[in-house]
């Protein structure tokens, strides 16, 4: 590092837990957003504040006047852009040593496949549950970990999925396809900060799993309650059925 990174990233530095090994740690790290909305917009900031070398942010959608009220990254004059090309240029604002490739569409098959394969975490911001189980599958079929965020209304959760970890769950133990019907803000609304808390603990969890750092959520579930500020965790227990991580034939 050279003197202004020490300077840039010297809070952190000071952690022992973090100090320079950890801070070249995230410099050398790729990180995979999957969604520049709500919870990618204080993600991605966060990761590109913290020094997180390589970020690609991927959203097929277009800023809208709605989404301002809780998508951080994007302004006014951003409506009608890609979300993810404006996200880059919100984050090199925050942080112009990073480098930031967005995808202005959605990933998938091959594509996605690839991205998660380079990547050192994925951090699902998404609002669907069939990008959510692409993701995961991804994730599992390269050991990448995977920190995934919701949130809705008044409510979030937060989750780590490891496939690295013997005997740990992924995504798809928690959800089965089918059985969960997609619930989006636009259709129930959201508070703006719930987004930014959800978000902020997926960059918090990511960078944890960069620099090897602390004791991630690898197999447990946080789920928060804003209307009563009430947190839970929930254990997470692999399901030795699970059509994803455990090899079982659905079929």
């Amino acid at each position: 590092m050279n003197d202004a990174q020490l300077l840039r990233y010297s809070r952190q530095i000071m952690l022992p837990q973090i100090d320079i090994d950890g801070q070249e740690q995230l410099l050398a790290a790729r990180a995979l957003i999957i969604g520049a909305g709500g919870l990618g917009s204080p993600a991605a900031m966060y990761l590109a504040a913290a020094g997180v070398g390589h970020i690609v942010i991927t959203d097929p959608d277009s800023v809208e006047l709605s989404n301002l009220q809780r998508q951080l990254l994007h302004h006014d004059n951003d409506i009608g852009r890609n979300k993810a090309d404006s996200a880059e240029d919100s984050l090199k604002q925050v942080n112009p040593e990073i480098r930031v490739s967005p995808v202005a569409a959605a990933l998938q098959g091959d594509a996605l496949d690839e991205e998660v394969r380079l990547a050192d975490v994925v951090l699902d911001c998404s609002d669907n549950f069939a990008t959510r189980f692409a993701v995961n599958h991804a994730c599992v079929t390269h050991r990448t970990p995977l920190v995934s965020g919701a949130a809705i209304r008044m409510e979030g959760q937060l989750a780590v999925f490891d496939s690295r970890r013997e005997n740990g769950p992924c995504y798809h133990c928690l959800y089965k396809e089918g059985e969960e019907a997609d619930q989006t803000c636009s259709d129930n609304g959201v508070l703006s900060p719930l987004v930014g808390i959800i978000g902020s603990l997926q960059a918090l969890e990511a960078i944890k799993v960069i620099a090897a750092v602390g004791e991630t959520l690898a197999g447990r579930l946080l789920v928060f309650d804003g209307f009563r500020h009430e947190w839970r965790t929930l254990i997470l227990k692999k399901d030795p059925a699970c059509t994803v991580c455990s090899g079982k034939d659905s079929g």
